[in-house]
């Protein structure tokens, strides 16, 4: 009878390659950033901006279970995209549906009733735009056009186009999203991401994922490279002195620019746009360091932190 000699790791599995993209799980996706949302504003400067954004993620996902897949790009469309490295859900180039100003009629009145005055005055002055006004306002929210729109209705209208490029997201399969070209815009909507994470388990143990500011996906991207200019040089990390070790800013020297990364093995709590919104004090210390942000929160702006 022949002998074989076992070798160290040959009865190993063999390594899972991970994914280069992790589509959004709309079953939790704003359930678990509501709850995350009310955890973080215990005991927090923001509490009442952090609640409120929680009864808006709770919004988001009630809206996101009741409504059904949206229109998709055609077969041909999708195939096109995919041959020359285009993003199948590109906002410049997607038409999007009546569905999503639905949606925002949805969550505009579910959240209401926790919304103090100067949201609803917001909330008012949404309900009186024209479907082409607020098409349009749709449109610069999208394309980073901010100068004089109105940025307390903003993050409403940004939290209705987050759920419907989820449902969109959700409705293709994985092989029909291309691997990208430019590593630094989202593979599905060719967003800006709105942080990164650094995640755990499986073959996805240490690699970091840009998450989408748009429709929650997640695309990876190597460490200690910058993701606005894909620069190796001149990388570092800030964190607020006694503040949570999960959330990091990841400058860049080369472009001036930051992201905040998160970390898993700190704390498995952290969602990207939740614990984004609840480090606002890492955007001032970057601001005032001389730092530019890279990617936006389609939830925050200048003059909508007080819900």
């Amino acid at each position: 009878m022949a002998t074989t000699i076992i070798e160290p790791g040959f009865i190993q599995p063999p390594s899972i390659e991970p994914p280069f993209l992790r589509q959004p799980n709309g079953r939790v996706l704003f359930g678990e950033r509501s709850q995350r949302l009310m955890a973080l504003a215990q005991g927090h400067t923001m509490a009442d901006f952090l609640r409120f954004m929680g009864h808006l993620a709770e919004a988001q996902q009630r809206t996101l279970d009741s409504q059904t897949t949206p229109v998709l790009p055609d077969a041909e469309q999708i195939r096109l995209c995919k041959a020359h490295g285009m993003p199948p859900l590109g906002t410049q180039t997607l038409q999007r549906d009546s569905s999503w100003r639905e949606g925002l009629n949805t969550i505009l009145e579910q959240v209401a009733g926790q919304a103090n005055a100067a949201t609803h005055a917001a909330i008012a002055r949404i309900q009186a735009l024209s479907e082409t006004h607020l098409e349009a306002f749709a449109d610069r929210l999208l394309s980073g056009d901010y100068a004089d729109l109105d940025l307390a209705a903003a993050p409403l209208i940004g939290a209705a186009l987050q759920v419907y490029w989820v449902r969109l997201a959700t409705a293709l399969e994985q092989g029909e999203f291309p691997r990208p070209d430019v590593h630094t815009l989202c593979p599905a909507c060719g967003s800006l991401p709105t942080a990164s994470v650094v995640r755990i388990g499986g073959a996805e143990q240490g690699l970091r994922y840009l998450h989408c500011s748009l429709c929650e996906s997640e695309w990876n991207m190597v460490r200690i490279k910058c993701s606005h200019c894909e620069s190796t040089k001149g990388i570092a990390y800030f964190s607020i002195e006694g503040g949570d070790d999960a959330v990091k800013a990841e400058v860049c020297d080369e472009c001036n620019s930051y992201l905040k990364i998160l970390y898993m093995e700190k704390n498995m709590a952290v969602d990207p746009i939740a614990d984004d919104l609840a480090s606002l004090a890492l955007d001032i210390l970057m601001d005032e360091a001389g730092y530019q942000r890279s990617g936006p929160s389609l939830l925050l702006f200048p003059t909508a932190q007080d819900a």
